[in-house]
């Protein structure tokens, strides 16, 4: 037996009083983030949702989240994260791709209308039959004819509310694309996650005084796994930042006394370069910062040197998917580092580079990466051929990105076997848009590539060839991809083009864009 929820579990009977979260004022300890979650599956299984029932959750990185996705796991049931920005098609896709049974949503802001697209896409999603509105504020009454968080949980009574599951059951469902179209959802298993989180405990040497700052977003398997699930395991504090912005963050380095920050390129991108830097006491950032962790893309070297020479903390670059748990390779704490690379395969986890025809490449030898071990998903969701595509017979994961392997099994990603698109540390995957793209009556041919951007990492760029006579300008365009698209997703650059370079097979050839 074997439940995510016990690595909460563990800590709030250690530690009842310790704080858990905080967001602005509020505080919030262990054994109240445990109850809440206690009251949630109680909820759940009082409305018939328990082991093995898929659950959607949508919220930032607010004290609800793990609420809800504790107490999920503690019904025995499945977590389904999704990220904010989905619009209501998206959402809907995805609802009834993991044929969610419940669906908790937050109610959004006017600038960011989630509830509204969460009722749009409920409404469109047969198999789910409850929805629950998380409210900003607890205390607001309940809209007419809804259910809310507040009012949804139940008193479990005494004893334990937890329901068995097993190590290899599936704990959470984690979509990702890769190029393959739509999304699909990587199983992750009780004993993918809780291991992962404890590797990270020891990777990181994480301690109970740690206060994390979590900027990146709980519903990506970076945060969660990195700073929730393995911070709450040992008893930290997790200092929610709902929206990553650079004086914000800097404001609660300082006044939350922050030892440990996990972040992609951009937002260490955004720190170096942040003009208001210097109205903050720096000094006192950098001698309670401990730890600085960098993952989701290749980090420029000049902004890790910059960046260490400004805070005075060495910054741990690693790598992994969502389908690896999402830890695989990191620089250790305990060996040299080596800037440039995403260090050596961490405890339990093996590491090859292949290649093409099958065989292991030499030292210095560009192949694709392949992971195996305690990490590796159990399958995609209802994608039997997609799974068998991915995983050999050996429990390889093929990961589709292009590594290098030094002497000292250092490894270091070159390029991606995959078109995706690293947006400001969000996945955007072409494909999807190209597709969405060719719904427009004006469109008759579109590729999506990612080109370089000083601030975000990479820019969506959409090539596109016009369907005889039409009159859409590019600028329309855009406004229409913004409107059909999540807001990281849609192309903010449209070219027209009469061609598009293609093969002898008719496949674009997008390394010919730019």
């Amino acid at each position: 037996m074997l439940n995510l929820a016990a690595l909460l579990e563990d800590t709030a009977r250690a530690h009842p009083d310790r704080v858990a979260t905080v967001l602005g004022a509020f505080r919030s300890t262990y054994a109240e983030l445990n109850a809440a979650a206690d009251r949630v599956a109680a909820g759940l299984l009082a409305h018939g949702v328990g082991p093995g029932d898929r659950v959607a959750l949508s919220c930032p990185n607010l004290p609800y989240f793990p609420v809800a996705y504790y107490g999920i796991l503690k019904a025995g049931a499945v977590v389904v994260p999704l990220n904010v920005l989905l619009n209501e098609r998206e959402v809907a896709y995805h609802l009834r791709d993991a044929q969610a049974k419940a669906y908790f949503c937050f109610e959004g802001t006017p600038e960011l209308p989630m509830g509204e697209r969460g009722r749009g896409a409920f409404a469109q999603a047969p198999d789910c039959d409850l929805f629950v509105l998380i409210t900003a504020d607890p205390t607001a009454p309940a809209p007419e004819g809804e259910t809310t968080l507040a009012g949804f949980g139940r008193d479990p009574g005494p004893g334990a509310v937890s329901r068995a599951t097993s190590e290899s059951d599936t704990a959470v469902v984690l979509y990702t694309s890769g190029t393959t179209g739509e999304p699909k959802g990587a199983e992750l298993t009780h004993a993918n996650l809780v291991l992962n989180a404890v590797i990270c405990n020891r990777l990181f040497d994480m301690r109970p005084g740690d206060v994390h700052l979590v900027t990146l977003p709980l519903f990506h398997s970076f945060g969660q796994t990195v700073q929730m699930n393995a911070g709450l395991a040992t008893g930290s504090t997790l200092v929610l930042l709902p929206r990553f912005d650079p004086d914000a963050a800097l404001s609660l380095m300082e006044s939350e006394r922050v030892t440990f920050f996990a972040g992609v390129p951009t937002m260490y991108w955004a720190l170096l370069n942040h003009p208001g830097a210097d109205d903050h006491d720096l000094a006192g950032i950098a001698a309670a910062l401990r730890v600085a962790v960098s993952g989701g893309s290749s980090l420029p070297v000049e902004v890790l040197h910059g960046f260490e020479e400004r805070f005075d903390v060495p910054i741990l670059e690693g790598y992994g998917l969502s389908e690896t748990s999402p830890v695989a390779t990191f620089n250790h704490m305990d060996r040299p580092r080596r800037p440039g690379t995403v260090g050596q395969p961490v405890w339990g986890i093996e590491v090859q580079v292949r290649r093409e025809d099958g065989g292991v490449a030499g030292t210095g030898e560009p192949g694709e990466v392949c992971v195996r071990g305690s990490n590796i998903m159990k399958g995609y969701l209802g994608r039997p051929e997609a799974t068998a595509e991915a995983l050999d017979e050996q429990g390889w994961f093929r990961t589709g990105d292009i590594g290098v392997r030094d002497a000292d099994g250092y490894l270091s990603i070159v390029d991606r076997k995959k078109d995706m698109i690293i947006r400001g540390g969000y996945n955007v995957y072409p494909r999807e848009l190209e597709e969405v793209l060719l719904t427009h009556p004006d469109v008759s041919l579109a590729a999506v590539i990612g080109v370089p951007h000083e601030g975000i990492g990479e820019e969506v760029k959409a090539f596109v060839i016009r369907r005889p006579g039409a009159a859409v300008t590019e600028d329309a365009l855009v406004e229409w991809c913004r409107e059909h698209m999540a807001v990281y997703k849609y192309p903010r650059i449209v070219e027209f083009a009469e061609a598009l370079p293609m093969t002898a097979t008719g496949k674009i050839l997008k390394r010919e864009l730019s």
